[in-house]
């Protein structure tokens, strides 16, 4: 008897690409509240529902995989991806709530520049996800997410040499350094994502 094989879900590659259109929701928010005159309360409200959604969209993709019995590709890739993607959004979460729990009136324009790579970031992934269905110019990917992420180290250090430069008091140094922290692991996060993909790109070639 010939065996037939169930070809594999092909939503999955719909649910990471939703799931990496709301990292570039995440930033365009985490942009507005680093722009001055904007209602940070209300778009921290924002930024709080869209972490929200985020993680709704991993859990849908958890689901998926313990509920499918093909996958695209393996089910520990799978897992290591939504949860990679789930951690930029948390990130970006972060550094919004820490603006507004801190009270912070002033932020540095320096920080912009983190926030613009992290806007890069969150529209090259988007761009990337749904090319994992062929698997193919990945690899300009996992590249230019890696020059973004030196990039932002770069601009991290800069930041943190201008803080501790001695013109800001402790305490709100403290403060600024807890959200540029969060804007650093974000952009680290993102390369974590950047990896993953290459390593299913590798194992799928």
């Amino acid at each position: 008897m010939a065996l037939r094989f169930r070809p594999a879900d092909a939503s999955f590659y719909d649910m990471f690409s939703t799931l990496a259109a709301q990292l570039v929701n995440g930033a365009g928010l985490l942009n507005e509240v680093f722009t001055e005159g904007t209602d940070r309360a209300a778009l921290a409200d924002r930024m709080r529902e869209a972490e929200h959604s985020a993680d709704e969209a991993t859990h849908e993709i958890i689901r998926r995989v313990n509920t499918t019995f093909v996958t695209p590709f393996d089910r520990e890739d799978i897992y290591a991806l939504a949860s990679a993607l789930d951690d930029v959004m948390d990130f970006m979460e972060e550094a919004v709530d820490m603006v507004l729990l801190y009270e912070i009136d002033d932020l540095p324009p320096e920080l912009a520049e983190q926030v613009s790579v992290i806007q890069r970031c969150a529209e090259v992934t988007a761009d990337s996800m749904p090319r994992l269905q062929s698997m193919k110019n990945l690899d300009e990917f996992w590249i230019e997410i890696n020059r973004l992420e030196n990039a932002g180290d770069k601009h991290y250090r800069r930041i943190l040499a201008k803080l501790f430069n001695g013109e800001l008091e402790a305490l709100e140094v403290m403060k600024l350094k807890d959200v540029v922290d969060s804007l650093e692991a974000a952009i680290d996060a993102f390369e974590s994502v950047a990896n993953v993909v290459e390593q299913i790109a590798v194992k799928e070639s």
